[in-house]
Parts: C-alpha cells; structure tokens; sequence
C-alpha cells in the first residue's frame, strides 16, 4: 500500500509536470503564432518591373526599369505620357525620381498627369552619352566614346515603339537627362526633336569637344519647326569643366538657354532654372521637382 507521503508527492510532481507543460506550451504556441504572423506580414516592397530588351541596334541588352501609376489597369483605355529617364537604373537616378512623379501626382497635388517612368540603365554611359571625340585630351581620358548616334536610334527605333506595345502610352514623351545624360538629351533636342515634347536638361556637360553642339544651328531653332517642344534647364554652382578651362558648366548652361530663345520658332519655349545652393551631385533631384512645377504651371 502507498503511504500518505508518497500520494501527495506524486500528487505534487504531476501538478507541477501539468503547469510546466502548460507554461512552456502556451510559449510555443504564442511565438509560433507571433512567428506565423510575422511571416504573413513579410512581403516585397514593388515600386515597378524590371523588363529586358534586346537590342539590334547596340549588339546588347538593356535593362529598363518601368514605373506604372497606381491606377494603371490593362481593361480601360486611358492613356499615360511616358518620361524617359537617362542613368535609370535602381542605384542610379530612378527610384527617386519615381518618388517625385508620384508625389506630384497624388490627387491632393495634381501638378502632372499620372505618367509611365521608363528608366533606362547604363552599361557604358560615357559611350552611349557622347558623340565622337574631336579634342586629344578627350581621346586619352575617355577612349571608348562616341556612341551616341547608336544610342539615339535605339532610343527611336527600339525603345519607344517597344514601349507604345507594350503599355498604354499617350503621345507625350519627356526625357530627362544629367551631365553627360544632359549632354545626350541637348544632342537629340538639336538633332532629332521630335523624338520628345518634353526636355529637362541638367547640368549638361556641354564641353564635350569644347562646346561642338552650342555652335551648330539646330532645325528647332527655324520658323519653319512646329512641333510644340518644351524645355527646362537647370544648373548648380558648378564651376570649371574637367577637361577645359574656358568652359563654366552654368555659363554654358545658360549659352545653350540663350541660343534656344534666339530661335524663331513660336512652337519652342524655353526656361533656365539657376540652383546657387546646389553642386554638380546635389542639382537632380530639385531641379527635376523645379520642373515638374515650371513646364506643368499650377491650374486655377
């Protein structure tokens, strides 16, 4: 027969095996819904698509980054305006200049049309940016340039009709372009300017063969040009080029601006944008928001 001690001990072990069991599987079943349901929380952060074209025209493929407005849907029939954005890939200038497409799209701003972000990114951009080097100097720094003839046709030929395929694009197409990106869109504006309606122009690297494209005279520049055209330049406290002295980024800037109002053309409008506060790697992103702002004025 059991003694009285020996019921309440193995009394006492089983109440404490119970509220161990209890304790420790209340714990279990509270981190594994803690876990389940921070597992269910997890899911990736979309800001666009990332799409690849192969390109007949520059032997290479391309990576494009496309941001699509919030009320983008393939069944309706609105139609978007397209900004083409030079140096676009994710770690160059695309996510945020995305941020401000969209904040200047939320309903309670409304300063531009709810719009498609095609960001083109860079395999050899001092390639694809420039035109033939003419100046020694330009030879020896940069040896591989010179493609930009290339880079303009695949722009035309390949990018923008692959675009009108394959999304819902209006007729309005901007581009956007910094330094030798700059440079590229100031070389399509005097050499195909129909290719966009839109030109924001940064900081445009427009020593490259010491100033080669201020001295040409541009079809855009003629009575005769009536594609309406809208152009928006803007330039920090830049200082000298880097490879001739007798060119100041800003002057520049503004002979490119003043050669552009010259011009007899009614269908061209033009604005220079000058950012004392702001330097070669700090003038994109508020020159962009500056115009967003000047080439779409606020409506009444």
């Amino acid at each position: 027969m059991l003694l009285l001690k020996d019921i309440i001990n193995s009394f006492q072990m089983k109440k404490i095996l119970f509220l161990f069991i209890l304790l420790f599987g209340t714990s279990i079943t509270f981190a594994q819904k803690k876990s389940d349901k921070s597992q269910a929380e997890k899911k990736p952060f979309v800001l666009g698509e990332i799409r690849t074209i192969d390109s007949k025209i520059l032997s290479e493929k391309r990576t494009l980054n496309i941001y699509l407005p919030e009320s983008y849907k393939e069944t309706d029939t609105i139609k978007y305006p397209v900004i083409y954005l030079l140096d676009g890939a994710a770690d160059e200038d695309f996510i945020h200049v995305v941020g401000l497409v969209q904040y200047n799209t939320f309903p309670w701003i409304n300063r531009i049309p709810e719009s498609i972000v095609v960001g083109i990114a860079n395999t050899n951009r001092k390639r694809d940016f420039t035109s033939p080097a003419t100046i020694e100097i330009l030879k020896k720094q940069m040896p591989n340039n010179g493609g930009s003839e290339k880079f303009i046709s695949f722009l035309e030929k390949e990018l923008q009709p692959y675009i009108d395929n394959h999304f819902k694009t209006s007729n309005s197409k901007t581009i956007i372009g910094q330094s030798l990106g700059g440079l590229l869109a100031t070389e399509i504006l005097f050499t195909k300017p129909m290719l966009f309606n839109k030109y924001i122009i940064i900081s445009p690297s427009l020593w490259w063969n010491d100033g080669a494209l201020l001295k040409t005279n541009p079809s855009l520049l003629e009575d005769t040009f009536s594609n309406q055209t809208d152009i928006y330049i803007g330039v920090g406290k830049e200082g000298l080029s880097p490879f001739f002295d007798n060119h100041v980024m800003e002057v520049d800037a503004n002979i490119l601006c003043d050669k552009i109002k010259s011009g007899k053309s009614k269908s061209v409008k033009v604005h220079f944008d000058y950012l004392p506060e702001e330097d070669h790697a700090t003038v994109t992103h508020p020159s962009i928001f500056n115009a967003f702002r000047i080439l779409y004025p606020k409506k009444n």
